[in-house]
């Protein structure tokens, strides 16, 4: 956008003597101040419903019209509209989660009544099929449950027996090289080994201990919109 400024000072010709050359209006004077009003006025908005062009930039202290909420035109928004706005991204209700600031949300985004939630309690979604998540805010599960340790044990009948294996002395009568082993005239002899049952062990599972069952977490600051 442009200013108009004169071209020609029309007044100081007032002042000259007559017959000086320079008190006349030339009518060259007279078109080229026209031309530079037409070229301020085309270059400026219009007072009503203006359309910027280019990168507007409103001065400190400007004052617009504070829009409708939800408007999402280009229309030019006042700190009031957006101070209008932003609460409707948090109703009562809402859950505001920082990491690292403690700092109350009402401080922090300037609007609402927060208090600290969920102490101690990681979150879990609605499940309307489910008793033990099926209403708002419900709570359960405990933080120092144990988880006992325990003994697995089997019962098993196997009574001693013998196997027996057949063993072939090529030399006649004389000792097996087996244990337990004898032999006779023929050469021939039968081993027994003796097996005295199946041998069963106790196992020990789990830990007697509390906060040994947690899932993996992550310690935020957690608040929630009371108003």
């Amino acid at each position: 956008m442009s200013d108009y400024t004169k071209s020609t000072n029309f007044a100081t010709k007032d002042a000259l003597i007559s017959g000086n050359a320079l008190k006349i209006v030339k009518g060259t004077e007279i078109d080229t101040e026209f031309n530079n009003i037409a070229i301020a006025i085309a270059t400026k908005s219009d007072l009503a419903s203006p359309t910027f062009t280019g990168t507007p930039t409103l001065p400190t202290g400007t004052i617009a019209t504070t829009q409708s909420l939800g408007n999402s035109s280009t229309a030019v928004a006042t700190t009031a509209f957006v101070q209008a706005a932003i609460p409707i991204l948090y109703p009562v209700g809402s859950i505001y989660i920082n990491a690292t600031v403690s700092t109350n949300p009402a401080t922090l985004l300037g609007f609402g009544t927060w208090t600290a939630f969920g102490a101690g309690r990681v979150m879990v979604g609605f499940d309307s099929g489910n008793a033990l998540f099926d209403t708002a805010e419900e709570t359960g599960g405990t933080a120092n449950a144990t988880l006992p340790s325990h003994t697995h044990t089997a019962t098993v009948t196997d009574p001693s027996h013998f196997h027996g294996v057949d063993t072939h002395f090529p030399g006649g009568a004389g000792t097996g090289i087996f244990q337990s082993s004898t032999s006779s005239a023929g050469g021939d002899s039968v081993t027994k080994t003796a097996v005295t049952g199946i041998s069963v062990a106790n196992s020990t599972e789990g830990a007697s201990a509390t906060n040994a069952n947690y899932q993996p977490y992550i310690t935020v600051y957690i608040w929630k919109r009371t108003a």
